[in-house]
């Protein structure tokens, strides 16, 4: 099942985003199962030609579908993307963080040999080389790009994605009907990628915790068990209060 794309006034905005670095809040569930066979196609006339930025209509409609305040989904965007609350690189190429532990991890439940790739595909298995490509973030592409021609599933499993970093492991609790869906919503706008983390969210049940604003439980179970090392919660908390302060004096 997907989320209906309800037309709406959307701000384009040129590349604006040259050098993002890897974000690393790593969502904790069970993966899905998928297919060995997967094979993504992004078409090119799927994916817009400019990056479709989050608006204030997309906040208000995704915090009533959740039934939480838009200050508190504001809070996790502050959080989990940072002060440009950016979701892409490019048209059409959302932020990634390709894992390799996380790659290697899916290879093995996927029953791909990745020793046979150690050499020809060296740089998937080496630090991302950000002199070598510009940035961080453009290596992080270039890896990600390389892991899919060894086994495209595998690959999309081993990255967190977008805005709200989500494992592609968890395509089937983001509602989508398969992992083609799932790099296709994430490479399509940022409101698709709140879709994504709205369904994700409610998925695993802690939907509630944002709604009650208890941080710890939602960053314990979205960020992990370093939750608390990394101040997750008490950062959410703040920057809760920080969006409810510009709200109450009538600035968005």
């Amino acid at each position: 099942m997907r989320f209906l794309f309800t037309p709406m006034i959307l701000q384009y905005i040129p590349i604006l985003i040259a050098s993002a670095g890897a974000l690393t809040s790593h969502p904790e569930t069970t993966a899905a199962e998928v297919s060995d066979s997967v094979s993504v196609e992004i078409f090119a006339d799927s994916v817009p030609p400019v990056i479709l930025r989050l608006t204030e209509e997309d906040y208000r409609a995704v915090a009533e579908e959740l039934g939480v305040e838009t200050a508190a989904i504001k809070a996790v965007v502050d959080i989990e993307a940072g002060p440009q609350h950016a979701g892409f690189f490019a048209p059409g190429k959302p932020l990634v963080n390709f894992d390799l532990a996380m790659f290697r991890q899916r290879a093995r439940h996927n029953k791909i040999n990745l020793s046979r790739y150690a050499q020809s595909h060296a740089s998937v298995f080496a630090r991302p080389n950000a002199r070598r490509y510009g940035s961080t973030q453009a290596a992080q592409q270039e890896r990600l790009r390389l892991a899919r021609t060894i086994h495209d599933a595998t690959a999309i499993e081993g990255t967190f994605w977008g805005m709200f970093q989500i494992g592609g492991f968890n395509w089937k609790l983001c509602g989508c009907s398969d992992i083609q869906e799932f790099v296709r919503r994430m490479s399509t706008s940022e409101r698709e990628q709140l879709e994504l983390f709205a369904a994700f969210i409610k998925s695993i049940g802690i939907d509630k915790a944002l709604r009650n604003k208890d941080w710890a439980t939602f960053a314990r179970r979205y960020n992990g068990s370093s939750y608390a090392s990394r101040g997750y919660h008490t950062r959410m908390a703040k920057a809760y209060q920080r969006h409810k302060a510009l709200e109450a004096r009538g600035d968005k």
